[in-house]
């Protein structure tokens, strides 16, 4: 991987470096954006920030003597997973703090697996032509900040040197600070809905008043993943799993999937979670001509013109309860299970739309069948918007992260 201080053009290959503690790094293919690379270093030192280039180009990446046939994509699926070990080592060592891309198409998708592994926060910003929908696409993964260029990068003209100038002043501006060095309270991770908003708020208020930090995500597929890895790395103390609608759309085939790594990271962290079902009442797609036409007897309700949900069945909802014990048997932290009798999202309560206490009953017994024994699972007498079900689930985390504290009553 070619690596070039931008101040005196040296590189780390030929083992000569100067102190690069602070640095921006920039990731482009300089073969075919050299000069779009140059132009942004120079901005970003005019703003006092050295600069390290990282070449993900693919000329002279073949070795011509190799009897493999190697295709264009194996190829730069190569020099991703080798451009992003670089960067975590630099990460490691200290020496870069923020991070900037200068690419078109495939240059994006590079990008895009280079910072995969970068803690979320750090500076990360990309400069691209690419075409709206992959860039939609990096969004989902990570929290890249996205400059779209609306022109092609093709040199150096009036529209580019515009796009560069702003995106080297913001990337000089940008600094990264760890998060253990950010943190100075507890925090908790808190899934969310629209149907499930009156929960998370009152949860979120009832941290606080513990001295909880709480950060909630949207349960829409992207939210969930994200908060899956974030706990994964370590940034939460506990999990109050209050929307667990991603499971229906990942069993039952909706839009809102967060795959199979959802309900797994608190486990593997050994950290307090806790679990409700929160809108697993309804599965989630797009207008109404995107839903399948497997399911055009089911019920439907129109969310958005934009979002159409559809009911979960008894059969299902087995199978959603099954799946979240599945997963949460593996903890080894404290666990609890909450399910409010009277409903589950807006939708689901008395005279809602979506009310099916058969379907709602389904998921909780299938959850106590499989759970083992060291896991609780109660119900309440309320709905989830209750005030009672969020005074229990957040009492619940408070009294796992201060323990020994009387004045927290038991669920």
């Amino acid at each position: 991987m070619s690596h070039h201080y931008a101040d005196d053009e040296r590189s780390i290959r030929d083992g000569q470096r100067c102190d690069p503690a602070g640095m921006a790094a920039i990731v482009a293919t300089l073969d075919t954006k050299g000069r779009e690379t140059a132009y942004l270093a120079r901005v970003i030192e005019q703003w006092g920030r050295k600069t390290l280039t990282i070449d993900v180009g693919t000329s002279n990446r073949r070795n011509s003597s190799d009897a493999r046939v190697v295709s264009p994509a194996e190829v730069l699926r190569e020099i991703a997973a080798s451009a992003r070990e670089e960067v975590k080592e630099l990460l490691r060592s200290g020496a870069i703090d923020a991070i900037v891309g200068v690419a078109g198409g495939k240059g994006s998708a590079v990008f895009g697996e280079v910072v995969s592994d970068l803690p979320y926060g750090f500076p990360k910003l990309l400069v691209s032509s690419a075409r709206p929908a992959l860039l939609a696409e990096l969004a989902l993964h990570n929290d890249i900040i996205l400059y779209p260029t609306l022109v092609d990068l093709f040199g150096i003209n009036a529209f580019t040197e515009r796009v560069l100038d702003n995106a080297g002043r913001a990337i000089a501006a940008m600094r990264y600070v760890p998060a253990q060095d950010r943190r100075k309270k507890k925090t908790v991770a808190i899934t969310a809905f629209g149907v499930t908003t009156p929960a998370a708020n009152r949860c979120v208020a009832r941290l606080a008043e513990a001295g909880i930090d709480a950060i909630v995500f949207p349960a829409n597929g992207a939210g969930g993943r994200k908060m899956e890895q974030l706990v994964s790395a370590g940034e939460f103390d506990a999990v109050l799993d209050l929307t667990t609608t991603e499971l229906a759309d990942e069993l039952v085939g909706g839009t809102a999937s967060a795959g199979p790594g959802r309900l797994k990271a608190a486990s593997r962290r050994m950290i307090p979670q806790l679990i409700a079902p929160g809108a697993v009442d309804m599965v989630n797609f797009g207008p109404p001509s995107s839903v399948p036409a497997e399911f055009k007897e089911r019920q439907f309700y129109s969310h958005t013109p934009f979002t159409t949900l559809m009911r979960t069945t008894v059969s299902e909802n087995e199978r959603i309860g099954r799946l979240t014990a599945e997963r949460l048997s593996q903890a080894k932290a404290p666990a609890l299970v909450l399910w409010p009798v009277k409903g589950v999202s807006d939708y689901d309560r008395d005279g809602g739309i979506f009310r099916n206490p058969e379907a709602d009953r389904a998921w909780f017994d299938a959850v106590r069948r499989h759970l083992p024994r060291s896991i609780i699972a109660r119900e309440l007498d309320c709905h989830i918007n209750d005030p009672e079900f969020a005074e229990a689930a957040a009492s619940w985390i408070v009294e796992q992260l201060t323990p020994g504290d009387s004045s927290v009553a038991d669920v």
